[in-house]
């Protein structure tokens, strides 16, 4: 059974900052939607992943680093949808369905650098991975999980070839979101059977600037 990011043996976990700076992704020569930031390991690890890549074919990274305001907003808004479809459920349940999709505030991995969402580009665009990045489960009807098995052939073969590169550069995958994936977050040492985890979310005074 796939372990959430509300579930206690993730939330449990203590994170101790090590101070690494934030970073612009495109000094690590990686390709991007607009500026995005992640802390310096995530970033080392993005571009060994990109140099892993067959020829003609490039990490697109859509979003890395997220303001705190912005992942409140994903949460509230999921959860309030969560609600609508299921009319009456309760406070603690709509929490660990809306984790399927967006991590609690108090937990999330962008807000603290370390988790970025992203896909393949090839020579002719964006390659099939399935679902478009942010599909809910709802809207997908599951076919978000990276182990989905109602996505194409052709789907399931880019989804290994993403795996297979970011896992050998040390990221790990958020399992009901093929695009998500971290390193140094609590997700990555429950399991890599980690300790602690490497990154708190940033203060104001290490937050990069945004355009």
């Amino acid at each position: 059974m796939t372990v959430l990011l509300s579930d206690d043996r993730i939330t449990s976990i203590p994170a101790i900052e090590n101070g690494e700076p934030l970073v612009d992704l495109c000094t690590r020569d990686l390709l991007t939607t607009g500026r995005q930031f992640a802390r310096e390991g995530v970033a080392d690890r993005l571009a060994l992943a990109d140099a892993f890549l067959p020829v003609g074919v490039r990490l697109h990274i859509v979003e890395g680093l997220r303001p705190v305001e912005s992942q409140q907003e994903i949460y509230d808004g999921y959860c309030a949808e969560l609600e609508r479809l299921h009319p009456g459920i309760a406070e603690p349940d709509v929490r660990v369905l809306a984790s399927r999709f967006v991590s609690p505030i108090e937990v999330a991995p962008h807000v603290a650098g370390a988790a970025v969402d992203l896909t393949l580009i090839g020579a002719h665009g964006p390659l099939d991975l399935g679902t478009p990045i942010d599909a809910t489960p709802e809207q997908s009807d599951g076919a978000c999980f990276f182990a989905a098995t109602s996505i194409s052939r052709e789907a399931r073969t880019n989804r290994a070839l993403l795996a297979d590169v970011l896992t050998a550069a040390g990221l790990v995958n958020y399992p009901t979101e093929w695009w998500h994936w971290s390193h140094g977050d609590r997700y990555w040492a429950y399991t890599t059977n980690h300790p602690t985890a490497l990154y708190s979310p940033p203060t104001p005074q290490t937050n990069p600037p945004h355009p």
